[in-house]
């Protein structure tokens, strides 16, 4: 049987001392492996701590590059590696804390022509996405691969947590069969998050890894944890697997990878309501643009010197809003837009679109000189 070197014994002595992990425990925390799909705010503390506990093979999915607003909460990275790929940033990181440890990457979106292949050989998943495509992807392929998978999510001020496709339980389509409604679900950008709320989400994502390798404690299946930080509270709900289930029910209607609509993509599918920021570029003196961002946000970055108006304010400021000319109105991203269509509409103005993938699509298609946030 192997046995953990001198230096191996010291690094994890305080683990050593648990009688639910001892020696044994920490050479099947050595054998274990652990994909993390997406390292960035969730991400970077699964994989620290994942890493410091001697979780012997860490995956990473993540094709995204250090961006400044990144660094508010994901913890990984530094102001001088803005601009460099994450992946590849983290990988260094994670070493510097245990160089004992093998770090694979894959430095590529995850499809579903990938996904199994990239699942392939690891004993568990954690999603850290912020989107629903991924995140129905990875579920799905979890359950596809017969592994168990450790879903955390955040927003605002508010987390949640749960453990799917572990020893028959519930999957996350057994709690969400199917994704919301582009108008329904918040921008996954514009919405905002607490700093600090990925790392308690993050840390508890972590030790329901430890617990599930372990074989130690009561592992979060068939339930949902919801987390409140300004309340600090926590809500235990339980839940089981749904005999209607799309994927993990007898009469289950999928059968294979499919990819969903994700909600907070610049690249969903655009509505009747919508135009492109190519359309705006060619009529930028024809029409009307009303940003419906914050004044901080405003102050980073515009499109021209249009209207203002913050979406809490419009209800009660339509009045200032000239009607002889086409409306085009913008957000961030481009879920504040749409809503703020819907406040239009009630106030009878009918001559409003929104501009789809909103300043950023502009900054993307139009302006790189735009700053991006």
């Amino acid at each position: 049987m192997k046995k953990l070197t001198p230096e191996q014994t010291i690094r994890y002595a305080r683990h050593l001392t648990l009688p639910e992990v001892g020696v044994e425990g920490q050479l099947t925390l050595q054998k274990a492996s652990v994909l993390l799909v997406g390292v960035g705010g969730l991400g970077s503390p699964v994989a620290m701590y994942l890493a410091a506990s001697g979780v012997g093979h860490i995956g990473l999915v993540e094709y995204d590059v250090v961006d400044e607003s990144n660094l508010q909460r994901q913890i990984l990275y530094s102001s001088s590696q803005v601009g460099k790929a994450k992946i590849d940033m983290a990988r260094l990181r994670l070493l510097e804390i245990n160089p004992h440890i093998e770090i694979e990457c894959f430095p590529e979106k995850l499809t579903t022509k990938n996904a199994l292949s990239i699942f392939e050989g690891y004993d568990i998943v954690v999603d850290g996405s912020d989107n629903f495509t991924t995140r129905y992807l990875v579920n799905d392929a979890a359950y596809f691969s017969k592994i168990p998978l450790v879903s955390g999510a955040i927003m605002g001020f508010e987390g949640q947590l749960s453990v799917f496709n572990y020893q028959g339980s519930s999957c996350y389509r057994c709690l969400f069969p199917s994704p919301p409604p582009k108008e329904a679900a918040p921008n996954c950008s514009e919405a905002g998050v607490l700093g600090v709320l990925p790392g308690v989400i993050g840390t508890m994502q972590a030790t329901e890894c430890l617990k599930i390798i372990l074989g130690i404690g009561e592992v979060s299946a068939n339930k949902l944890i919801l987390y409140d930080a300004l309340a600090m509270s926590f809500q235990n709900l339980t839940m089981g697997r749904d005999p209607q289930c799309p994927l993990c029910s007898k009469g289950s209607v999928i059968k294979e990878l499919t990819e969903v609509q994700n909600s907070c993509s610049l690249k969903a599918f655009k509505s009747p309501s919508e135009v492109d920021p190519d359309y705006l570029l060619s009529r930028l003196d024809e029409v009307t643009t009303l940003d419906v961002r914050e004044n901080f946000e405003r102050d980073i970055c515009r499109i021209d010197s249009g209207l203002h108006i913050p979406l809490g304010q419009l209800e009660n400021r339509v009045n200032e809003i000239p009607l002889e000319k086409e409306i085009v109105v913008y957000c961030k991203m481009g879920g504040r837009s749409l809503k703020a269509l819907d406040v239009l509409k009630d106030a009878g103005v009918t001559n409003a679109k929104s501009l789809k993938g909103g300043i950023i699509g502009w900054a993307d298609q139009v302006d790189p000189q735009i700053k991006k946030y």
